[in-house]
């Protein structure tokens, strides 16, 4: 492969662009169903999933540049693995928690003196559905096949 990235700036560059990529998909994608607010550009949850873009595409050009038998091929197999339950199982049990302490907040506060402004909302959405992670990492892997192709 002679262009004028090296092995390693490919492992990094590659992976970040999709996950920027990405990202911005999930914001636009997300402005268009809640409105234009600046401070979702870095939101959790939704689709597509940049964790799981980002994953497949460190999985990808780590193969594609040191081969499928090296140890680190086998390193990002691990993290990606570590990633995709991640966004897929133990964000959700996050969310889920938010959702029950903000009904017991809610509770609470009907049921006693505490004023709600003591208490801050929690998030609900953390995670991921099964379908925003796999759409995320079909987005994942079209990048990183096309960003190879153009930089080889």
């Amino acid at each position: 492969m002679q262009n004028i990235f090296s092995n390693f700036s490919i492992i990094i560059f590659i992976p970040l662009v999709v996950g920027i990529i990405t990202q911005l998909t999930k914001f636009i994608l997300y402005s268009f169903r809640h409105g234009l607010q600046w401070q979702y550009v870095l939101t959790h949850g939704h689709m597509p999933s940049a964790h799981s873009a980002f994953a497949i595409s460190v999985l990808i050009t780590t193969a594609y540049v040191d081969g499928i038998n090296s140890g680190a091929f086998v390193v990002a197999m691990a993290l990606g693995f570590l990633i995709l339950d991640d966004a897929l199982r133990l964000r959700m049990y996050l969310g889920d928690q938010g959702r029950y302490l903000n009904m017991l907040v809610k509770n609470l506060v009907e049921e006693s003196t505490l004023e709600k402004k003591d208490f801050p909302r929690l998030k609900e959405r953390i995670g991921h559905h099964r379908s925003e992670v796999v759409v995320g990492l079909i987005y994942g892997i079209i990048l990183t096949y096309l960003l190879l192709n153009l930089l080889s």
